[in-house]
């Protein structure tokens, strides 16, 4: 039986109705404020970037200026003195620096991907026992600064046997020091990068390496044919890290070495500020450009894959 609707209920529901096929884009006061709180978000980092970026930027204007512009503090040069890119390869072997600086870079980041990442895959797939007590073994050793282990590595390499005029038990001598092997043998693992390596091959499935296993492959097999295309981000992320480190090493260099032909890039920028009465700012901002070119670049290149290695590094058991 049909039903008559009340003439004052009518207005009511159609109201309702009309309410709740309302568009859901209107903007109301609560919708409104988050958009303010991301106007916000994107002002705080569009500044934090810029104070980031203005220190590189101040170092590239004043590696094109004159002197006697940087001791009167212009903001922007007067003219563009590309010249003083060459005068500053000529004032100093940088070459040469440059080419250290390569030598240790790929001479620690090749063996620390392969050692860093095997260890990080066994610890993480491994069928072994123990694993948990290694594995916090490795995060102990995260919390020792290097400054710590100087000494001890300092008289470690110099009583490598038979190294440097050494006997058979590393005396007599000075074994490593002011050779290469000081300066790559030492650096090519860290327990960061076992860790990481280790929390990356953890998020990637078991069963993958389970089957290639009931298949007969060999763990070595599986780790080269199966696990390690699937951890490009993670190798990414190590050979980033550890090319930084690397590229800009000071320390240890300067404990390690006093050969000039040994000298990496950042060594040589001190010695090249210390060594002249009068520090000549332009040439030494412009080696300092050149010598941060490469890890912008390496960053820019790689990013995606560094985001993505770093996202897949989390806390996991």
């Amino acid at each position: 039986m049909a039903t008559s609707l009340d003439p004052v209920q009518a207005p009511a529901l159609t109201a309702g109705a009309v309410g709740q096929f309302a568009d859901p884009t209107a903007s109301s006061p609560r919708r409104r404020l988050p958009q303010l709180g991301r106007i916000a978000l994107y002002l705080v980092l569009s500044v934090g970037g810029f104070l980031m970026v203005v220190p590189f930027l101040w170092m590239f204007l004043t590696s094109l200026k004159s002197l006697s512009e940087v001791n009167t503090f212009s903001l922007l040069p007067e003219g563009f003195r590309w010249q003083n890119y060459v005068d500053a390869l000529n004032a100093a072997p940088f070459g040469l620096y440059f080419r250290n600086s390569l030598i240790v870079v790929v001479g620690q980041t090749l063996p620390t991907l392969a050692i860093a990442t095997a260890a990080g895959y066994a610890l993480a797939q491994l069928p072994m026992r123990g694993k948990g007590k290694i594995l916090n073994y490795f995060i102990a050793l995260l919390v020792v600064p290097f400054q710590v282990l100087i000494v001890p590595l300092f008289l470690v390499v110099r009583a490598i046997p038979l190294a440097g005029g050494n006997d058979i038990l590393g005396q007599g001598g000075t074994g490593w020091i002011n050779t290469w092997w000081a300066l790559i043998i030492p650096f090519i693992s860290s327990p960061l990068f076992v860790f990481l390596a280790r929390q990356f091959f953890v998020s990637l499935p078991a069963d993958l390496a389970d089957a290639a296993r009931v298949d007969g492959v060999t763990e070595l097999g599986i780790f080269v044919r199966i696990m390690a295309p699937l951890a490009k981000p993670a190798f990414v992320t190590i050979a980033l890290f550890n090319v930084e480190s690397a590229w800009n090493g000071f320390i240890w260099p300067l404990v390690a070495t006093s050969d000039e032909r040994l000298r990496p890039l950042q060594f040589g920028l001190a010695t090249f500020a210390q060594g002249a009465g009068t520090i000549q700012w332009p040439l030494l901002m412009a080696m300092s450009t050149l010598a941060t070119l490469p890890m912008i670049l390496l960053f820019v290149f790689g990013q995606r894959y560094f985001i993505a290695g770093l996202a897949n590094t989390g806390i996991k058991g």
